[in-house]
Protein backbone atom coordinates (compact mmCIF):
# COMPACT_ATOMS: atom_id res chain seq x y z
CA UNK A 1 0.00 0.00 0.00
CA UNK A 2 2.70 2.59 1.07
CA UNK A 3 4.58 1.83 -2.29
CA UNK A 4 1.19 2.44 -4.45
CA UNK A 5 0.68 5.81 -2.57
CA UNK A 6 5.02 6.75 -3.14
CA UNK A 7 4.35 5.72 -7.10
CA UNK A 8 1.35 8.60 -6.83
CA UNK A 9 3.49 11.02 -5.79
CA UNK A 10 4.06 13.91 -8.17
CA UNK A 11 6.31 17.20 -8.20
CA UNK A 12 4.79 20.49 -7.23
CA UNK A 13 3.97 22.89 -9.84
CA UNK A 14 7.12 25.71 -9.98
CA UNK A 15 5.91 28.83 -8.08
CA UNK A 16 3.53 26.72 -5.68
CA UNK A 17 5.41 26.67 -3.16
CA UNK A 18 5.74 30.37 -2.82
CA UNK A 19 2.39 30.96 -3.64
CA UNK A 20 1.27 28.89 -0.34
CA UNK A 21 3.90 30.89 1.49
CA UNK A 22 2.20 34.28 0.35
CA UNK A 23 -0.98 33.03 1.57
CA UNK A 24 0.19 32.36 5.18
CA UNK A 25 2.20 35.68 5.30
CA UNK A 26 0.77 38.39 7.79
CA UNK A 27 -2.11 40.32 5.83
CA UNK A 28 -0.60 43.72 7.92
CA UNK A 29 2.66 44.94 7.65
CA UNK A 30 4.71 47.39 10.31
CA UNK A 31 8.42 49.59 10.55
CA UNK A 32 9.78 52.42 12.42
CA UNK A 33 10.13 55.26 11.09
CA UNK A 34 11.27 58.67 12.39
CA UNK A 35 9.42 61.71 13.54
CA UNK A 36 10.37 65.14 15.17
CA UNK A 37 9.34 63.11 18.57
CA UNK A 38 10.17 59.67 18.97
CA UNK A 39 10.67 57.00 16.22
CA UNK A 40 7.21 55.04 16.12
CA UNK A 41 6.22 51.89 14.73
CA UNK A 42 3.43 52.38 11.93
CA UNK A 43 1.45 49.27 11.21
CA UNK A 44 -1.04 49.41 8.23
CA UNK A 45 -3.27 46.82 6.46
CA UNK A 46 -5.22 46.64 3.63
CA UNK A 47 -8.09 49.22 5.18
CA UNK A 48 -5.30 52.02 6.45
CA UNK A 49 -2.77 52.84 9.69
CA UNK A 50 -3.94 50.07 12.06
CA UNK A 51 -1.47 50.74 15.02
CA UNK A 52 0.84 53.20 16.18
CA UNK A 53 3.49 52.71 18.93
CA UNK A 54 6.31 54.63 20.52
CA UNK A 55 9.66 52.60 19.13
CA UNK A 56 10.95 52.90 22.94
CA UNK A 57 7.80 51.59 24.61
CA UNK A 58 7.46 48.99 22.27
CA UNK A 59 8.18 45.49 23.49
CA UNK A 60 5.20 42.83 22.80
CA UNK A 61 4.17 45.02 19.15
CA UNK A 62 3.20 41.72 17.29
CA UNK A 63 1.70 40.01 20.07
CA UNK A 64 -0.60 42.85 21.36
CA UNK A 65 -1.09 43.59 17.97
CA UNK A 66 -2.80 40.07 17.32
CA UNK A 67 -4.67 39.84 20.04
CA UNK A 68 -6.30 43.44 19.42
CA UNK A 69 -6.91 42.88 15.75
CA UNK A 70 -6.92 38.79 15.36
CA UNK A 71 -4.66 39.55 12.53
CA UNK A 72 -0.62 38.48 12.65
CA UNK A 73 1.66 41.54 11.47
CA UNK A 74 5.15 41.28 9.92
CA UNK A 75 8.04 44.09 10.25
CA UNK A 76 9.43 44.74 6.86
CA UNK A 77 11.78 47.76 5.76
CA UNK A 78 10.02 50.96 5.59
CA UNK A 79 6.78 52.19 6.24
CA UNK A 80 5.65 52.84 2.60
CA UNK A 81 6.24 56.89 1.38
CA UNK A 82 2.52 58.01 0.87
CA UNK A 83 1.51 56.82 4.33
CA UNK A 84 4.88 58.17 5.72
CA UNK A 85 4.03 61.74 4.33
CA UNK A 86 0.66 61.39 5.21
CA UNK A 87 1.79 60.46 8.63
CA UNK A 88 4.19 63.07 8.84
CA UNK A 89 1.54 65.82 7.43
CA UNK A 90 -0.73 65.14 10.36
CA UNK A 91 1.85 65.39 12.79
CA UNK A 92 2.75 68.70 11.69
CA UNK A 93 -0.73 69.78 12.00
CA UNK A 94 -1.18 69.87 7.91
CA UNK A 95 -5.31 70.15 7.57
CA UNK A 96 -4.34 66.28 5.12
CA UNK A 97 -7.53 63.49 4.23
CA UNK A 98 -4.99 60.61 5.05
CA UNK A 99 -3.57 58.56 6.23
CA UNK A 100 -7.01 56.39 6.35
CA UNK A 101 -7.10 54.54 9.58
CA UNK A 102 -8.08 50.97 10.45
CA UNK A 103 -10.49 51.14 13.51
CA UNK A 104 -12.15 47.48 13.29
CA UNK A 105 -12.00 45.53 16.58
CA UNK A 106 -13.47 48.53 18.30
CA UNK A 107 -17.06 49.12 18.70
CA UNK A 108 -19.16 52.04 18.03
CA UNK A 109 -18.75 54.25 21.17
CA UNK A 110 -14.98 53.79 20.77
CA UNK A 111 -14.81 54.79 17.27
CA UNK A 112 -17.18 57.83 17.46
CA UNK A 113 -15.15 58.65 20.14
CA UNK A 114 -11.84 58.63 18.14
CA UNK A 115 -13.31 60.15 15.25
CA UNK A 116 -14.62 62.98 17.52
CA UNK A 117 -11.27 63.42 18.73
CA UNK A 118 -9.60 63.77 15.14
CA UNK A 119 -11.74 66.84 14.53
CA UNK A 120 -9.78 69.17 17.75
CA UNK A 121 -7.08 71.44 15.57
CA UNK A 122 -3.29 70.87 16.28
CA UNK A 123 -2.44 72.99 18.73
CA UNK A 124 -5.41 72.96 20.79
CA UNK A 125 -7.28 70.98 23.31
CA UNK A 126 -10.49 69.89 24.83
CA UNK A 127 -11.50 68.14 27.93
CA UNK A 128 -13.23 64.83 28.08
CA UNK A 129 -16.49 66.68 28.45
CA UNK A 130 -16.38 68.27 25.59
CA UNK A 131 -16.06 64.68 23.91
CA UNK A 132 -18.66 63.41 25.58
CA UNK A 133 -21.05 65.93 24.70
CA UNK A 134 -20.43 65.93 20.90
CA UNK A 135 -21.05 62.55 20.30
CA UNK A 136 -24.05 63.46 22.08
CA UNK A 137 -22.84 60.86 25.50
CA UNK A 138 -22.71 63.92 28.03
CA UNK A 139 -22.97 61.56 30.98
CA UNK A 140 -20.15 59.53 29.25
CA UNK A 141 -16.89 61.01 30.39
CA UNK A 142 -15.40 58.13 32.09
CA UNK A 143 -16.03 56.44 29.26
CA UNK A 144 -14.52 58.55 26.67
CA UNK A 145 -11.50 58.33 29.16
CA UNK A 146 -11.14 55.03 29.06
CA UNK A 147 -11.44 54.69 25.11
CA UNK A 148 -9.04 57.14 24.34
CA UNK A 149 -6.57 55.32 26.77
CA UNK A 150 -6.68 52.17 24.56
CA UNK A 151 -6.33 54.35 21.42
CA UNK A 152 -4.42 52.03 19.07
CA UNK A 153 -3.59 54.81 16.96
CA UNK A 154 -1.72 57.97 19.05
CA UNK A 155 -0.63 60.98 17.29
CA UNK A 156 -2.61 60.19 14.13
CA UNK A 157 -5.28 60.23 16.38
CA UNK A 158 -4.59 62.73 18.97
CA UNK A 159 -5.81 61.55 22.58
CA UNK A 160 -2.90 63.60 23.55
CA UNK A 161 -5.61 67.09 22.79
CA UNK A 162 -7.66 65.44 25.22
CA UNK A 163 -7.22 66.66 28.44
CA UNK A 164 -9.29 66.40 31.99
CA UNK A 165 -12.31 68.46 32.64
CA UNK A 166 -10.90 70.41 35.57
CA UNK A 167 -8.17 71.87 33.00
CA UNK A 168 -5.13 69.96 34.01
CA UNK A 169 -3.18 67.90 31.41
CA UNK A 170 -4.19 64.50 32.85
CA UNK A 171 -2.97 60.80 32.12
CA UNK A 172 -1.61 59.91 28.55
CA UNK A 173 -1.53 56.49 27.08
CA UNK A 174 1.72 56.95 24.76
CA UNK A 175 4.14 57.21 27.48
CA UNK A 176 2.36 59.15 30.47
CA UNK A 177 2.32 62.88 31.79
CA UNK A 178 5.40 63.90 30.63
CA UNK A 179 5.13 62.76 27.26
CA UNK A 180 1.85 64.28 26.61
CA UNK A 181 2.95 67.58 27.85
CA UNK A 182 6.13 67.09 25.09
CA UNK A 183 3.48 66.19 22.08
CA UNK A 184 1.10 69.57 23.10
CA UNK A 185 4.54 71.60 23.65
CA UNK A 186 5.78 70.68 20.51
CA UNK A 187 2.28 71.85 18.81
CA UNK A 188 2.79 74.82 20.54
CA UNK A 189 0.66 74.50 23.17
CA UNK A 190 1.95 76.13 26.93
CA UNK A 191 1.42 73.05 29.09
CA UNK A 192 2.75 75.12 32.32
CA UNK A 193 -0.11 78.15 31.33
CA UNK A 194 -2.51 75.43 31.05
CA UNK A 195 -1.92 73.61 34.45
CA UNK A 196 -1.94 77.46 36.16
CA UNK A 197 -5.67 78.13 34.35
CA UNK A 198 -6.41 74.71 36.01
CA UNK A 199 -5.27 75.61 39.11
CA UNK A 200 -6.87 78.91 39.41
CA UNK A 201 -9.97 77.15 38.52
CA UNK A 202 -10.74 78.74 34.83
CA UNK A 203 -12.24 76.71 31.89
CA UNK A 204 -13.04 79.81 29.25
CA UNK A 205 -11.70 82.87 28.36
CA UNK A 206 -13.66 85.61 26.55
CA UNK A 207 -13.15 88.82 24.43
CA UNK A 208 -15.01 91.69 25.62
CA UNK A 209 -14.99 93.38 22.29
CA UNK A 210 -17.57 90.79 20.62
CA UNK A 211 -18.70 88.61 24.00
CA UNK A 212 -17.64 85.39 22.89
CA UNK A 213 -15.98 83.12 25.09
CA UNK A 214 -13.79 79.93 24.22
CA UNK A 215 -11.93 77.73 25.42
CA UNK A 216 -7.96 78.80 26.49
CA UNK A 217 -6.42 77.26 23.50
CA UNK A 218 -9.16 78.23 20.94
CA UNK A 219 -7.66 79.69 18.28
CA UNK A 220 -9.87 82.34 18.14
CA UNK A 221 -9.11 82.73 22.61
CA UNK A 222 -5.40 83.24 21.08
CA UNK A 223 -6.36 86.35 19.01
CA UNK A 224 -7.36 88.37 22.29
CA UNK A 225 -5.43 91.02 23.45
CA UNK A 226 -4.59 91.02 27.58
CA UNK A 227 -6.50 94.27 28.04
CA UNK A 228 -9.59 92.68 26.35
CA UNK A 229 -9.44 89.32 27.74
CA UNK A 230 -12.27 87.86 30.07
CA UNK A 231 -11.73 84.38 32.14
CA UNK A 232 -14.44 82.65 33.20
CA UNK A 233 -14.89 79.52 36.19
CA UNK A 234 -17.88 77.53 33.79
CA UNK A 235 -20.29 78.41 31.34
CA UNK A 236 -22.98 79.52 33.90
CA UNK A 237 -20.71 82.52 34.72
CA UNK A 238 -20.02 83.54 31.10
CA UNK A 239 -23.52 83.46 29.53
CA UNK A 240 -24.74 85.07 32.94
CA UNK A 241 -22.29 88.11 32.00
CA UNK A 242 -23.95 88.08 28.33
CA UNK A 243 -21.35 85.95 26.76
CA UNK A 244 -21.98 84.09 23.74
CA UNK A 245 -19.95 80.84 23.02
CA UNK A 246 -17.45 80.40 20.40
CA UNK A 247 -18.87 78.39 17.15
CA UNK A 248 -14.90 77.49 16.60
CA UNK A 249 -14.08 75.74 19.58
CA UNK A 250 -17.80 74.74 20.89
CA UNK A 251 -17.33 75.35 24.86
CA UNK A 252 -21.17 74.18 25.23
CA UNK A 253 -23.75 71.71 23.13
CA UNK A 254 -25.73 74.66 22.90
CA UNK A 255 -23.37 76.72 21.32
CA UNK A 256 -24.05 74.25 17.90
CA UNK A 257 -26.47 76.83 17.21
CA UNK A 258 -24.99 79.78 18.50
CA UNK A 259 -23.50 82.86 16.73
CA UNK A 260 -20.11 83.99 17.39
Amino acid sequence: MMMGLRSMREVAPPGLQVQVLKSLAPADSYAEMATPLWPLLVAWGPNGVSAVERADQSIRFEVDYLARTGRPVGKVAKVPASIARAVGKRMSGHLVAGPPVDLSGLNDFQRRVLAKTMEIPHGEVRPYSWVADEIGHPRAQRAVGTALAHNPIPFIIPCHRVVRSDGHIGHYGAGGPQAKRAVLAWEGVDPDGLERLAERGVRYVGSDTNDVFCFPTCRNARRIADAHRVVFRNVDDARSMGYRACRACRPAPESRVAVA
